[in-house]
């Protein structure tokens, strides 16, 4: 059952040595990033489960220990998804590296870990089954979902700027404030792709694995600072 959910934007940008110059811009986020994964704890899952946007590649289950790295943003630093080293042929998306740096500095060490790469195109059905049935997997679970609103808020964003893009994020945020099912479930997955919305499906999956859970929200922060929503809220 799932007891409790964290959710965070995934922006490399998240990590100071990626932003450099920048990371004083997004510390508040980064704080509230890490309150959010500090209420995980307090649920005293028997599991966290992290998912996030994958490409083709890097999508599907990843065990804990798997292995990440930001040298593909010029920064020569490394993470593992918990505290274990796994051996692992594929390494972990950008989204989940940024979930793991996070449980990184919040010294995660309260409940197994493993990941989940997403395709966000995954349909919404899809979606919500995966999140039921995550769900099951443990008598306490927790779900860390990493995933970023629409990218086209103002002309510098990284999708150019759509008048369709403030009202999308406005309803994500009312809905992860109030741990909203049915209104996650209803995102239109064809409006989410053309914003470049890429936390949609982790957000649908998540609504399937609180169906039922009577988990009530908390919008923690939200904010566009390059034209891209961010949001961090918890469920519990």
């Amino acid at each position: 059952m799932l007891v409790a959910a964290a959710i965070c934007p995934c922006p490399p940008l998240l990590v100071p040595e990626v932003a450099a110059g920048a990371a004083p811009e997004l510390e508040p986020l980064r704080a509230a990033c890490l309150d959010a994964i500090g209420l995980l704890a307090a649920a005293r899952p028997d599991r966290l489960v992290v998912v996030g946007p994958a490409d083709e590649a890097t999508r599907g289950p990843h065990p804990e220990g798997a292995a990440g790295s930001f040298r593909g943003f010029g920064v020569p630093l490394d993470v593992t998804l918990g505290a274990a080293e796994t051996a692992t042929e594929r390494p972990l998306p950008p989204s989940l590296s940024v979930g793991a740096w996070l449980l990184s500095r919040a010294d995660w060490a309260d409940a197994p870990v493993e990941g989940l790469g997403l395709d966000p195109a995954l349909p919404a059905e899809r979606a919500l089954a995966a999140g039921r049935e995550i769900a099951t997997r443990a008598p306490r679970v927790a779900l860390l979902v990493m995933g970023d609103g629409s990218a086209c808020r103002t002309v510098k964003a990284p999708g150019y700027l759509d008048d369709r893009a403030e009202p999308f994020d406005a309803a994500v945020s009312r809905a992860l404030g109030a741990a909203d099912v049915v209104a996650l479930s209803a995102l239109d997955a064809q409006l989410a792709a053309a914003l470049q919305a890429s936390g949609r499906a982790g957000w649908q999956l998540l609504a399937g694995a609180a169906e039922g859970a009577g988990l009530g929200g908390r919008l923690l922060r939200e904010e566009a600072p390059y034209g891209v929503g961010y949001f961090v809220a918890t469920w519990s």
